[in-house]
Parts: structure tokens; C-alpha cells; sequence
């Protein structure tokens, strides 16, 4: 691997991301000194970590049609379930860099197509089973399979082929990719023993928790796996997650002691729910953002000046303002922001126009309300944040006609299946993972419905460009064509609001994803 794309990818000769390694990486992605520097701050050392006790948490967005199978997580709640019994060849720390897991060691050939992973060993499955390469090699391959229906497959789609090779696995790729290790972080990609192909949905991994019960909806219990490989992870005995997805339920069982933990308290409530003397306040900036998703190829949203129209209509700094409270940033109708170090600050900011919308709209042909589907699931405030847009909407003489959907189900009905709703991202480690998720033409979780093919082209040419300049150049085109031609109508970027109570110890704000990137329960303890 020569020197420049060995500092691109930031990895050292033993493939880990040392901090070095990483400002030399954001710096030479564009990153600014004080993004860097908040990354690598955000994580603090905590005290000494205290063992035992059960540590209870609610979640939200979990619904009864939900599943074990890690391809098929797709809400907050499987999320997390997953961190608790699956672990990935590597992880992105809250500061950005790369840590090694189940890999302890990452090697690329110099053009970046072909990579070596080191498997760890003296690891074991909780049935007892030693990990292997084998079972790393057939739970990639059950991710890019042709019959795959994973979350993680729009990103393996350049993977050629998976082999074992004494105990190693080698990944060869169509194209060049410098980001490859940071795709493996995905959660969907958790190791099952033989893949999970007897049993994707057996729950079964390496992780530091086993499943002791699962009521999809309602109701999960871990128990401390005895043999995990980390001990610096697994505080509690057993951990306890209860699904409520209705916000003033969630935050009210934190309040009383209930839970030790929540995610999303609805920010317009955050300042009061911090006035409680036993309950801190966490919120984590990053690349998590609200959308309003249209699909691009379905009547009447396959008309560009109506997706115009919409996004021009969206007062983004009202959203920013009463639905969000301080807690996030405008958004640009693109799912990039200034989280990701290769992400170009010029280019034009969208902002109300009523004029242009209803010029658009009037442009447009389209005749009547346009239906929009939300649920309080979808993300906090949404059901307000829809009334918000029904009303600057109208002063362009749009109608919106809002229908509120269950939060049960929602995911698995509504979610990219309806061509109109309201939806969250919690975002990818780097733009290649985040476009080649959603915006794909081949994406299963295209959930715009966004196909063009120069923009493939475009994301497979930055992939494998080493000068970043060009790379960033490149990304800079794409996130234009997102903002002015895809589906994605994104008024805000959002911090991850949530709140723990005085006997918990050990949080640090990850701008991963929510609950400090799905390892609080995992991280965190117990007060003595």
C-alpha cells in the first residue's frame, strides 16, 4: 500500500487508527481543527467501572414485526439489540478512529482492492462455538449474497469475492475502496457463527450480552455472557430494554426511576427534564439527520419541480427552531454535513422561499393535496414538525394533507414502502458508506428511490481517487445533484437528545449514532 493511500485509509502496520493517524486523516479530508478537536475530545476517561446490578433501559422505534437477524435491523431499538450480542470485525470510535474487534489487524494491497483482515482468536460464540475465519468469511457472504435483503448490502455491492486464507480473511473488490474498513463497522455485518445461515434470527453472536428473551415490541432481556473476550466491556449482570415509543411515557419512566436510561427526549423538553435533580441530559451532535423522504420514480414525486417546490416550502429554520431547541443544525437537502471531513461548506444554503415554491409547484402540473405520512416514531417531534411544514407550505399555495400512522409497524408499512413520509438517519462513518446505503441505484434501503447512473458512476470514481482534493470535488457534485434532483427533502440536522439518572456512570457523547453509538448499556455501569 503505497504512502498516500496508507495515509488515506490512516491505518498503522498493525491496521489500527491511532489519533496521529486520524487528525492527519481529517486534515487531509478537509476536516477543520475544531471538528477534529471535538471528535477527539468527545470521549473522556471515566472513573473505574463497577460490576453487577441490572441496568434497565427504554427505547423507542421497536415494533412487533422487528427481528434478530442483524441484516435485517432497521429502527434504534434492533440497533441496540444487535450491539448487545454481535460484535464486527472493527468499530469507529466516538473520536472517529478505527478500533480493531474481532479483526486485530487490517492490510490493504496498494491499490486498495485487495484487503486482508486478522481474525482474532480465543473468541467464542455464545453456544460455545470458537470463532473462525470461516464464519467471518460466511456472514460477509450472506450479506452480499444475491438473495440478500441486509441493510449493509448497498455497501458490499463492490465486493468480488470473500475467502479464507489460513485463518485470514481476504476481501477482493471491483474497485479500488480506501474506506473498506470503516464499511465493516456497519452493525448489520455483527459476526454469527457460520454465518447465521442455519439461523439468521437464533440472536447468536460474540457479543458481551446473550439474548435471554426477546418480545419484539415490548419487552428484551440479556444476561452477561460469561465467556465475552473484553472485560472492559459488560459492566452490568443483565441488562433490561423496554420498548416505549410514546415520548412522554419513555421520559416519565425515566423520571421516576424506572429505567436508568432513555434515548430521544423530545428536545422542546429537554431543559425541563434536566431540572430534575437526578437526571443528566446528554445531547450528541453528528451526522444524524431528519427527512422528509419522497420517492423520485413514484406519481406524483417523479415530477422534479414538485420535489422543488416541497423543499423550497420547508421553513428549515423554524424546524431548527421549535423542533429542535438548540439541539442541531440546518439541513440542505442532502445527507451530508460538517460531521463528515470531506464535505464542501460552499455550496448554496436552501432556505424558505414561498415564491419559488409555489412557482415550482405552479410548474409542476400537480393539481390537489400531496400526502404525507408520519408517526411519532419516525422521529421526536415529527407529528409537529409536520404541522410545521403544512403551514409554510400553504403560504405557497401547497397543501399538505398529513396522515398519522401507528408507530407499530411503521418501519415495516410505512418506511420504504409509501412514496411520502417522514423518516431519521443516523448516518454513516464516511460519504461513500452514507450514499452507497441510500442513494445507490442498487440500494435496497434507497428509500427515495433515487436512480441515476452518473451518480454511481460518480460514487464507484470517488471511491478509488487518492487525491483529495479530487475526491472531495467529486463528493461535491454528488451532494448538488442529491440537493437539487433526489428525494430527500432534509430540513435538519439532528443531535442525539437523551438522558440517564444519577446511578449510571461512564457516558461520553458518541456522534455515531444514538446511545453513545448503541454501547451505553454496554459501556456504562452501575453506581455501587
Amino acid at each position: 500500500m503505497n504512502n498516500e493511500l496508507k495515509h488515506l485509509a490512516g491505518l498503522t502496520v498493525s491496521g489500527q487508527m491511532d489519533r496521529r493517524a486520524f487528525m492527519g486523516r481529517a486534515f487531509a479530508l478537509g476536516a477543520t481543527t475544531a471538528l477534529a478537536g471535538t471528535l477527539l475530545g468527545s470521549q473522556a476517561k471515566a472513573a473505574t467501572p463497577q460490576k453487577g446490578g441490572t441496568l434497565k433501559i427504554a427505547m423507542s422505534g421497536g415494533q412487533s414485526t422487528d427481528s434478530l437477524d442483524p441484516a435485517l435491523a432497521s429502527n434504534e431499538t434492533t440497533f441496540m439489540v444487535v450491539k448487545h450480542f454481535g460484535d464486527t470485525l472493527v468499530e469507529v470510535a466516538a473520536d472517529g478512529s478505527l478500533e480493531m474487534r474481532l479483526a486485530t489487524a487490517v492490510e490493504a494491497s496498494e491499490d486498495a482492492k485487495v484487503w486482508t483482515f486478522t481474525i482474532r482468536e480465543g473468541v467464542r460464540f455464545h453456544n460455545g462455538d470458537a470463532l473462525s475465519a470461516a464464519d467471518v468469511v460466511a456472514t460477509l457472504r450472506r450479506h452480499a449474497g444475491d438473495e440478500s435483503q441486509s441493510g449493509a448490502l448497498g455497501q458490499l455491492r463492490a465486493v468480488e469475492t470473500i475467502e479464507d486464507q489460513g485463518g485470514k480473511v481476504i476481501v477482493t473488490l471491483k474497485e479500488g475502496n480506501a474506506d473498506l474498513p470503516y464499511i465493516m463497522s456497519d452493525y448489520h455485518l455483527a459476526i454469527q457463527p457460520r454465518g447465521g445461515l442455519d439461523a439468521p434470527d437464533a440472536g447468536v453472536g460474540t457479543g458481551p450480552y446473550k439474548v435471554v428473551t426477546a418480545d419484539h415490541g415490548v419487552r428484551y432481556t440479556f444476561e452477561k455472557f460469561a465467556d465475552y473476550w473484553d472485560d472492559t466491556r459488560g459492566h452490568a449482570d443483565a441488562i433490561e430494554m423496554l420498548i416505549i415509543s410514546d415520548d412522554t411515557a419513555r421520559v416519565a419512566a425515566l423520571q421516576s426511576g424506572q429505567v436508568h436510561m432513555v434515548n430521544r427526549i423530545p428536545p422542546k423538553v429537554a431543559g425541563l427534564v434536566e431540572r430534575h435533580p437526578s437526571i443528566t441530559v446528554h445531547s450528541a451532535g453528528g451526522r444524524s439527520h431528519y427527512a422528509f423522504l419522497m420517492h423520485c420514480n413514484t406519481a406524483p414525486f417523479d415530477n422534479n419541480d414538485l420535489r422543488l417546490a416541497l423543499k423550497y416550502a420547508m421553513d428549515r429554520q423554524q424546524m431548527v427552531d421549535k423542533i429542535l431547541f438548540g439541539h442541531g443544525s440546518l439541513g440542505n437537502d442532502m445527507p451530508i454535513n460538517g460531521a463528515y471531513p470531506l464535505f464542501s461548506d460552499d455550496i448554496e444554503q436552501r432556505m424558505y422561499d414561498p415564491e419559488k415554491a409555489a412557482a415550482h409547484f405552479k410548474a409542476s402540473g400537480h393539481d390537489g393535496p400531496v400526502v404525507l405520512r408520519t408517526a411519532d416514531t419516525s422521529f421526536p417531534g415529527a407529528i409537529d414538525a409536520a404541522q410545521l411544514f403544512q403551514q409554510s407550505a400553504a403560504a405557497a399555495g401547497i397543501q399538505i394533507e398529513i396522515k398519522r400512522e401507528p408507530n407499530d409497524g411503521y418501519w415495516s408499512e410505512v418506511w420504504n414502502k409509501q412514496p411520502f413520509c417522514t423518516s431519521y438517519w443516523g448516518g454513516r462513518p464516511t460519504q461513500d458508506g452514507m450514499y452507497s446505503t441510500a442513494y445507490l441505484t442498487s440500494a435496497d434501503w434507497n428509500d427515495t428511490r433515487f436512480f441515476d447512473d452518473s451518480f454511481d458512476a460518480q460514487l464507484l470514481q470517488a471511491r478509488s481517487e487518492t487525491d483529495q482534493t479530487s475526491r472531495k470535488a467529486i463528493y461535491r457534485e454528488m451532494g448538488v445533484k442529491v440537493r437539487d434532483e433526489g428525494g430527500l427533502l432534509c430540513p435538519m440536522f439532528a443531535n442525539w437528545v437523551e438522558g440517564t439518572t444519577d446511578k449510571v456512570e461512564g457516558w461520553y457523547d458518541d456522534p455515531g449514532q444514538n446511545m453513545m453509538n448503541g454501547f451505553a448499556t454496554i459501556k456504562c455501569w452501575l453506581k455501587a
